[in-house]
């Protein structure tokens, strides 16, 4: 059974850490980037994986 890692999400406009998911190493081996609410820029942005 594949085990899923924790993974914190960060805005690229303000660098704030807005959300926190979780994802499968084996079959995600790249960094996370999803298009996300920021509450602080009000607006939809860019939100990178953090280690």
């Amino acid at each position: 059974m594949a085990k899923e890692t924790k993974v914190i999400l960060t805005c690229t406009e303000c660098l704030s850490r807005n959300y926190v998911t979780h994802r499968n190493p084996k079959t995600h081996n790249q960094r996370l980037e999803l298009m996300k609410y920021c509450k602080k820029c009000g607006k939809h942005t860019l939100h990178k994986e953090t280690k």
